[in-house]
C-alpha cells in the first residue's frame, strides 16, 4: 500500500511530468531516426533548432500566462507586428540595428502591458481581451507596412542576430535558450514569479493577503508580450524582412508547447524546462512526419490529438493529487 502511494505520488510530481515529456521526445527521435536516415543529418538538426526558436520563445511568455490561469491568443500576431515595427525603425527610419530591436522588444511589451490592463483593470475576460488583440496586433501590422514586406537588404549586420552561428549552432538558438534560462530565474527566483504561481492558485487569497493583484497581472502579460517582440525580432531576422501577413497559428503551437510541457491549464503549474521540452516535441513531431511525406494537414491532427492526450493527462493527475 505505501509502495503504491509512493508511486502515485512520484506520477503526480512536476519531475515526473517533465521526465515523461523528454521521454517521449528521445522517443520520437528515434523513431523518424530509424524511419528515415535523413532525419539525423546535421543539416536537418539545426533546422528543428531554428524552428523550435522562434516558437520556443513565445511559449516562455505563455508559460506565464498560462500558470496565472489565464491565456493569450494574440502573441503570434504580436510577433508579427513587433517584426513590423522593427523593420520600420531599421529600414523605413534608417535607425541603427540595437534602436530597431530595442523597438520591436518595446512593441511586444506594450501590446501585453494593454492586454494586461484591460483584463486586471476592466475585468474583460483574457480569451476575449487577448482576441481583440489578434485582430488589432494582425491590423495594425497590415496597415503600416501598406501590405507588403520590409525587407532588410540594406542592413545585413540584422541578419546574423538569428543566422549567424557558433560551431554551427545559430545565434538564434542560442538566444533562445539565453531567454529559457532567464525566464527560469523570473518564474523560480523573483517576486514576479512567486506572485505568477500565487495568482494561478488562488488569485482571491493573494488579493486579500493584501497583494495588489491588478500590477502583477499586468505585468505577467507585459512580459509575455516582450517574448512575442523578441520572437518577432528573431523571425524578421531569420527571413531577412517583416511579413505583415505572417503570425497566424503561432499562438496555437505555443500553447501547445506549454500544456505538452506539463503546465495546467488550471493554473499554478508550470515549468520553463517544460515548455522548452514541449517545443522541441512539436518541432521534432512536424520535422519528422514531413520528411516522412505526411500531408500537412494530418501533421495538424496528430498535433491536436497529442495536446488533447496532454490536457487530459494533466486532468487525470489533478483528480489523483
Amino acid at each position: 500500500m505505501e509502495f503504491k502511494t509512493q508511486l502515485k505520488t512520484l506520477f503526480n510530481s512536476d519531475a515526473s511530468q517533465k521526465i515523461l515529456a523528454f521521454a517521449g521526445l528521445i522517443v520520437m527521435f528515434v523513431v523518424f531516426s530509424l524511419a528515415s536516415p535523413n532525419f539525423f543529418q546535421f543539416s536537418n538538426i539545426v533546422g528543428i533548432l531554428l524552428a523550435t526558436a522562434v516558437n520556443g520563445v513565445l511559449a516562455l511568455g505563455v508559460t506565464f500566462v498560462i500558470i496565472t490561469g489565464g491565456i493569450d491568443l494574440s502573441v503570434g500576431t504580436v510577433m508579427t507586428l513587433s517584426a513590423v515595427m522593427t523593420g520600420v525603425f531599421i529600414t523605413n527610419l534608417g535607425l541603427p540595428i540595437p534602436v530597431g530591436v530595442l523597438g520591436g522588444l518595446l512593441t511586444g511589451g506594450f501590446a501585453g502591458w494593454v492586454n494586461g490592463t484591460v483584463i486586471s483593470k476592466m475585468r474583460v475576460p483574457p480569451f476575449v481581451t487577448t482576441l481583440g488583440m489578434l485582430y488589432v496586433a494582425k491590423g495594425l501590422a497590415l496597415v503600416i507596412s501598406g501590405l507588403k514586406p520590409i525587407y532588410f537588404s540594406d542592413n545585413p549586420g540584422f541578419t546574423k542576430i538569428a543566422m549567424g552561428d557558433i560551431a554551427g549552432i545559430p545565434y538564434a538558438v542560442i538566444i533562445f535558450f539565453g531567454a529559457a534560462i532567464v525566464a527560469s530565474i523570473i518564474l523560480n527566483k523573483t517576486i514576479l514569479g512567486r506572485y505568477t504561481f500565487a495568482l494561478g492558485s488562488n488569485e482571491e487569497a493573494t488579493r486579500l493577503s493584501g497583494v495588489n493583484t491588478d500590477k502583477w497581472k499586468t505585468a505577467v502579460y507585459a512580459l509575455a508580450g516582450l517574448y512575442s517582440g523578441l520572437a518577432g525580432v528573431l523571425i524578421a531576422s531569420r527571413l531577412n524582412s517583416a511579413q505583415p501577413a505572417l503570425g497566424a497559428g503561432y499562438e496555437l503551437d505555443a500553447i501547445a508547447a506549454v500544456v505538452i510541457g506539463g503546465t495546467s491549464l488550471s493554473g499554478g503549474e508550470g515549468t520553463i524546462l517544460g515548455t522548452v521540452i514541449g517545443a522541441f516535441i512539436i518541432s521534432v513531431l512536424t520535422n519528422g512526419l514531413r520528411i516522412l511525406s505526411v500531408p500537412q494537414e494530418w501533421q495538424i491532427v496528430v498535433t491536436g490529438g497529442i495536446l488533447i492526450v496532454a490536457v487530459y493527462a494533466d486532468m487525470l493527475r489533478r483528480r489523483q493529487s
